[in-house]
């Protein structure tokens, strides 16, 4: 082998050496940490690699870029949410934002009351933001297409965990919770419902008052009992969670006689049967804690005085009333008014 002929295969073997280190941190060298990339339409590839250095890393996302441009990658119309996990190689996240494959954002809710709040934690979470869910749920003529009105879509809503794609919309979004709340409403709850006498709908508006009235798991199905022994002997329900929504305030500790008196359809102590809808969203196991309350005889209930989150229940209203003037006392003696 000649001496130039050993010149020229080093050259090309330096040459390979070099090319290949260059190119290793494209193909191999993965993301040092995990992150979500959102795209609009509209966007460029240096729009979509500053978003990339943002959420993971400022040199990956330089990679990110470079690689988008050797693929000509063409993104204007390109929209999603785009996960990168650590290790993931600037070729594939490339790759994967090129393609349009687009990862689903998981969306936990639990512990919602208004449906106000669930739209702005809708909005802060997918792409059309709160005032597009806020409009689209206050429509009257949507809301009839699920058979609800603005009042009673907050049924459709039932905390849980769920995944679905940045860039859906209101609409769309509302569709699938209607199939979720399809899918729970069984036959055999809808039968359990139908022997109470109350439509599904109605099923979860007591829960949501039940839900309001204890936090404590095991005693709902007895708080659940008591509202339906009132609502099936006509008498009002006189439910102190319905005051504290009407009124808009449920930091409220303490429900005074002219609280009672507000004027709203919510506020039971004032209007006979149920409110026109949920005061908050309830727990899938609240809905069938009322479908399941035990049977019981009761019609009154206070919380005890000990503080504990329970309640005394009573069959008669004198003995409620003593156990009323021991919890006001306790009330009193803890300056809460």
């Amino acid at each position: 082998m000649t001496k130039k002929l050993k010149w020229i295969i080093g050259a090309i073997v330096a040459l390979v050496v070099i090319l290949a280190a260059c190119a290793i941190p494209y193909f191999f060298m993965g993301a040092p940490t995990d992150g979500i990339v959102k795209v609009r339409k509209g966007s460029t590839i240096d729009m979509i690699s500053d978003s990339v250095q943002a959420h993971v890393d400022a040199t990956y996302g330089k990679r990110v870029a470079t690689m988008m441009k050797l693929m000509k990658a063409n993104v204007e119309n390109r929209e999603g949410a785009f996960r990168i996990t650590q290790g993931m190689s600037p070729f594939t996240a490339a790759r994967r934002i090129k393609n349009g494959v687009q990862d689903g954002i998981r969306f936990t809710f639990n512990n919602v009351r208004t449906l106000d709040e669930w739209t702005e934690r809708w909005g802060e979470t997918f792409m059309e933001g709160p005032d597009a869910m806020r409009k689209v749920v206050n429509d009257s003529a949507i809301c009839a297409k699920y058979g609800k009105t603005p009042q009673t879509i907050a049924c459709l809503l039932m905390p849980d965990t769920y995944e679905f794609y940045w860039n859906i919309s209101p609409e769309k979004m509302l569709d699938r919770m209607n199939d979720y709340y399809n899918d729970f409403w069984t036959a055999e709850r809808k039968a359990k419902a139908e022997k109470l006498g109350l439509t599904p709908d109605e099923v979860a508006t007591v829960a949501s008052i039940v839900e309001e009235e204890t936090s404590k798991a095991d005693e709902r199905g007895k708080v659940a009992r008591l509202y339906l022994n009132r609502y099936q002997q006509g008498m009002p329900l006189q439910a102190d969670p319905t005051v504290k929504f009407a009124i808009g305030d449920f930091s409220i500790k303490r429900i005074t006689v002219p609280m009672t008196q507000v004027n709203s359809p919510y506020n039971t102590y004032r209007v006979q049967g149920l409110p026109p809808g949920p005061i908050r969203l309830p727990e899938k196991s609240t809905i069938d804690a009322v479908l399941d309350a035990p049977q019981h005889d009761y019609l009154f209930m206070c919380a005890r005085a000990d503080f504990s989150g329970y309640h005394d229940f009573t069959r008669d209203y004198a003995s409620h009333l003593i156990n009323a003037h021991r919890y006001q006392a306790a009330l009193n003696a803890r300056g809460i008014k």
